[in-house]
């Protein structure tokens, strides 16, 4: 039994746990950026309407929790193209966030569940465990998969790779002079 926790521990559980504080302190920058430029304390501009307000707040915390997932999270398999890991990360969130509404789309005008309690239970609970869970396995295993090429985790074992190799005809040909 202790094999399989420490076998789950390292390839699951150890992460999602992180990913969870990552997205917690993400969902709490992305509420306070969007109440904050709502409530008009920054001055009227587009930024102030609710959708310019949410794109702000979003972009922001999406850049937060990629930071927190490269360098935290999944920091031995963050990769050199940190550009492309960004794109990648960004349209898992993005798809992530389709998931949520497609929960809140089918709940209020699919079902016909359209009370604020409803809304809520859709959108919030059953279409943010549903997103969470898509985006914390394709960031784990596609994003920042250990196996990626240019990642920080090949580029370790390719280096180690080349240092035994190194290795391996000094020793035989010591093992020859003998």
């Amino acid at each position: 039994m202790k094999k399989i926790w420490d076998y789950l521990w390292e390839r699951l559980v150890r992460y999602a746990l992180k990913f969870g504080v990552v997205g917690l302190a993400g969902y709490f920058i992305d509420l306070g950026i969007s109440n904050l430029l709502w409530s008009g304390a920054l001055g009227d501009g587009w930024y102030e309407t609710p959708l310019g307000g949410k794109f702000i707040s979003v972009a922001v915390a999406t850049l937060a929790t990629w930071f927190g997932n490269r360098y935290w999270t999944f920091r031995e398999h963050r990769r050199k193209n940190f550009l492309l890991e960004l794109a990648e990360f960004t349209l898992i969130a993005v798809i992530g966030l389709g998931i949520s509404l497609a929960c809140l789309y089918l709940s209020h005008y699919v079902f016909g569940f359209t009370s604020l309690l409803a809304d809520n239970i859709s959108g919030n609970v059953v279409g943010l465990v549903l997103a969470t869970a898509f985006r914390f396995l394709l960031y784990r295993f596609w994003v920042f998969a250990p196996t990626r090429s240019d990642g920080h985790t090949a580029r370790l074992r390719a280096a180690a790779g080349e240092a035994a190799e190194t290795d391996a005809p000094s020793q035989s040909s010591s093992a020859r002079t003998r």
